[in-house]
């Protein structure tokens, strides 16, 4: 019995067939068969039932299937623990918002690989509720979010904070002047979906407050937003200090509010039975790489400190 046979079994139940197998596998068809094949005459036993069209699995493929699954989960574990930095071959999927991506993930990926030359990083950029839902079905190894999921067995880690203010096209409100939360809301606002996570703080700080907004249009999309906000379409409650070279070159104003939106903290999240030492230094990595304070920035040297030393 051979990783690569378990692999080829692995692969073809998570993914559904054979041919999909071979191309994650980076192989034939008919080296994934023969791979299937030569664990089935080890034990004498048949894996899947082949009367069916779909590649689905007998009983005893089943449990043959749950017993793949753990030793290529040791194999990782192992590597992780034993291995130099330098040497350790992964692939890591890493989810992260709109935000993130504007801002510090070049900075995260850049210092990856720097300490894992032969990690790939597959950055998914998706809404806060779809990645914890992309978490739980394993489709990502780590996700970086707002902090307004409560998951018990989901760890998670701050990485860092920003703050929110609320902006609009200047001239769009009086000037020098300071509103309550109550008269903003009768105004035209912006606001960020269900999905997204500054959605739900903002959505759930404004509802513990008693403030219900009367006009509100839903944008899931920041920099659609700041557009819209820069517009003159309304009021935008967006990041502070990456925009503030566009309230100083006037393309936007900054509508001062009591009381002021809440900080926002970010927080790296994994399942608990997913942890390793490189996903911990991952972590690590991205507490000293969370800048949420320039938007668009050409690439620059990450931190300087072995996150794992």
């Amino acid at each position: 019995m051979t990783f690569k046979q378990l692999e080829a079994l692995y692969w073809v139940v998570q993914l559904g067939g054979f041919s999909q197998a071979a191309q994650k596998l980076h192989t034939s068809t008919s080296a994934v068969s023969k791979r299937v094949h030569e664990l089935e005459a080890s034990f004498d036993l048949e894996l899947f039932d082949r009367s069916q069209r779909t590649a689905r699995l007998t009983e005893k493929g089943e449990e043959m299937f749950v017993l793949a699954k753990k030793l290529l989960e040791h194999r990782d574990a192992a590597i992780d623990q034993i291995g130099k930095s330098e040497v350790i071959e992964r692939r890591v999927r890493i989810g992260v918002t709109e935000f993130t991506a504007m801002t510090w993930l070049h900075r995260l990926v850049d210092a990856i690989q720097r300490y894992y030359p032969k990690v790939t990083i597959e950055p998914d950029v998706d809404t806060s509720g779809n990645l914890k839902e992309k978490l739980l079905t394993d489709e990502l190894d780590l996700v970086l979010v707002p902090d307004v999921f409560a998951e018990a067995h989901l760890p998670s880690h701050v990485v860092g904070e920003f703050s929110s203010v609320w902006m609009c096209k200047p001239g769009f409100v009086e000037p020098g002047k300071t509103f309550r939360l109550h008269e903003l809301a009768s105004r035209r606002l912006l606001l960020q979906g269900s999905r997204s996570g500054a959605g739900m703080a903002h959505n759930s700080w404004m509802k513990s407050l008693g403030v219900q907004p009367s006009n509100v249009i839903i944008v899931n999309n920041l920099v659609a937003m700041i557009g819209l906000t820069a517009s003159g379409l309304g009021i935008g409650c967006m990041p502070e200090k990456c925009l503030a070279p566009m309230v100083t070159n006037g393309s936007l104003m900054v509508v001062p509010c009591t009381p002021a939106p809440p900080v926002m903290k970010y927080v790296a999240m994994y399942k608990g039975d997913q942890r390793s030492t490189l996903i911990s230094s991952i972590v690590m990595l991205s507490q000293e790489c969370c800048d949420f304070s320039r938007m668009f920035e050409i690439s620059s040297p990450g931190p300087s400190a072995d996150p794992v030393g």
